[in-house]
């Protein structure tokens, strides 16, 4: 059974398609929700509607085609499906589906011939230039079947230097966004991170950069000395406590195994997995680490994607990066959830959640590269715990916070989750349509109300904003939706479609209680709750 965002992912998709809408869509989960569930589920459905379907499931990793091929088989146990990999070992043609390796089959359009469907996972890795080789063998495809439909599936919606992957030239044309990364956290689907601030920080002041990011060899000098590795490592074992499961990230393949060294030096049990690892020693290594027999893992550039380790309770990010998309998937590797596991500790020694900002609210990266300001973050000075800038009192050892001096220039910070704010208990909420006085467009106001006391908190949903903005405030309404009971497609053919929303969701159930935080002048609520 699917979980309810995952069912609303696919119900979304299909919207997309029924609205007449044109090219190719691209479906936004977070890391750890389960996106290829959802692949399985979207090819069974697809072939049991349109038998003569053919699908291929493209990715660049072998761990992620293993994962996406085994899912398929819980999911749909006779599966009519095949694996084309090299690096898996398998080349296998004439089924529906067929989950292959870009590198295998780049050349191979021929052997695939006629394709209906082609569904890329971590779809960010696609070139935003008409070149490279997803995109080639697209073309390929293309000419064969001219109404080939392609679906993209990715955590990052960016890349580095070039902005959203819907900026054209780029391959995708629209993003779908059913579910926040807040909202599978607060309903227990993924777990929450900590962050605090360390005493080592890791200087990349020299390090030059291109095409936007460090290079890994000058980066590589200056975070890998003696001296920081062993700082870094004394200063993990110290507030890693009785945590049980370790990944740290790397600078380079010799920084990775220095780390190592060092753990093993200090009696914590480690291991250094880069792409330089043979296959059986690989998967030696990773089957330790889940199974607990090895504490900590270091690696370069390997563990980002494809790899699911639920136990990790502890990431140590020793790799600064301007890579918006490397850090969330960093990140993501310690929000799986797992028996007795309560949340993942995250110790930045390279500054990436004060780079970045909170991983629920990365900002895409601008094109060319150009860099954005600093997040700067609030330390407290009890117990060292990387908090929200706003917040009044620290969450993990409850000290008081001194009032904050008022500035002519605000600063934004938060911690990595970035989701500490002021809760509202909703006795009822209005909704409107809405005309911007900045910008003169039409958007859904909608107006939360607690007790007499409460001030009312107002949000703003611009669905009917161009690109990112409006994909976001449509997936937004989408869950509201639906845990309001609303059907949005009743309200899709009303004469005034906003008019007609804004009343079906006034007449709909509000959630109990809200969760919000002011942002300048106006409020971002981070939670709401239908249950108690």
């Amino acid at each position: 059974m699917l979980r309810e965002y995952q069912q609303l992912t696919i119900d979304q998709l299909y919207e997309w398609f029924k609205a007449g809408n044109q090219g190719n869509p691209c479906l936004v989960l977070p890391t750890g929700s389960g996106k290829s569930h959802i692949v399985a589920a979207l090819c069974k459905d697809a072939l049991q509607q349109w038998p003569k379907t053919t699908i291929l499931m493209l990715t660049h990793q072998k761990e992620l085609i293993e994962q996406n091929a085994e899912k398929m088989r819980d999911h749909w146990p006779n599966a009519p499906m095949g694996i084309y990999s090299a690096s898996v070992g398998k080349k296998q043609l004439g089924e529906p589906i067929t989950f292959a390796g870009i590198q295998s089959v780049r050349s191979k359009s021929s052997l695939f011939g006629f394709v209906d469907l082609v569904i890329i996972d971590e779809a960010h890795m696609v070139s935003h230039k008409d070149e490279g080789c997803y995109r080639t063998f697209l073309a390929q495809l293309k000419t064969i079947n001219p109404n080939l439909r392609v679906i993209g599936l990715t955590a990052t919606p960016y890349r580095l230097g070039h902005g959203l992957i819907t900026d054209k030239p780029a391959l995708f044309d629209a993003l779908i966004e059913p579910v926040s990364i807040e909202e599978l956290v607060f309903k227990g689907f993924l777990a929450n991170l900590r962050s605090k601030m360390t005493l080592v920080k890791l200087d990349t002041t020299g390090v030059h950069k291109r095409g936007g990011e460090f290079i890994e060899s000058e980066l590589q000098a200056a975070v890998d000395t003696d001296d920081q590795n062993q700082r870094v490592v004394s200063e993990v074992i110290a507030l890693g406590g009785d945590r049980k499961s370790w990944l740290f990230f790397c600078a380079g393949v010799k920084h990775a195994q220095h780390v190592a060294d060092v753990l093993n030096e200090r009696g914590i049990t480690a291991e250094c997995v880069t792409g330089e690892t043979s296959k059986p020693e690989r998967e030696r290594m990773l089957k330790e680490f889940k199974a607990g027999r090895l504490r900590a893992l270091t690696n370069a550039n390997v563990l980002t994607t494809g790899f699911d380790a639920p136990g990790i309770d502890l990431i140590a990010m020793l790799r600064p990066t301007m890579s918006a998309s490397l850090y969330v998937q960093m990140a993501g590797r310690g929000m799986r959830v797992a028996d007795g596991k309560n949340d993942c500790l995250v110790l930045d020694f390279a500054g990436v959640v004060s780079t970045h900002g909170p991983i629920t609210n990365v900002q895409p990266p601008k094109k060319g590269g150009s860099g954005g300001g600093e997040a700067p973050v609030k330390l407290c000075d009890h117990c060292g715990e990387l908090v929200h800038i706003s917040a009044m009192v620290c969450p993990a050892c409850g000290a008081l916070f001194p009032a904050p001096v008022k500035d002519k220039l605000s600063l934004r910070g938060d911690d990595i989750m970035g989701l500490e704010g002021t809760n509202l208990e909703v006795t009822s909420w209005a909704w409107r349509a809405h005309t911007s006085k900045a910008s003169g467009k039409l958007m859904l106001a909608c107006t939360y109300y607690g007790s007499l006391s409460d001030k009312p908190v107002t949000e703003y949903l611009a669905i009917l904003h161009e690109g990112y903005a409006g994909s976001k405030a449509m997936q937004l309404l989408g869950t509201m939706a639906g845990s309001s009971g609303v059907r949005l497609a009743d309200c899709m053919d009303c004469v005034d479609r906003l008019e007609g929303i804004a009343v079906a969701m006034a007449n709909s159930t509000p959630p109990k209680y809200i969760e919000f935080k002011k942002d300048g002048k106006f409020y971002r609520v981070l939670n709401r709750s239908w249950n108690e």
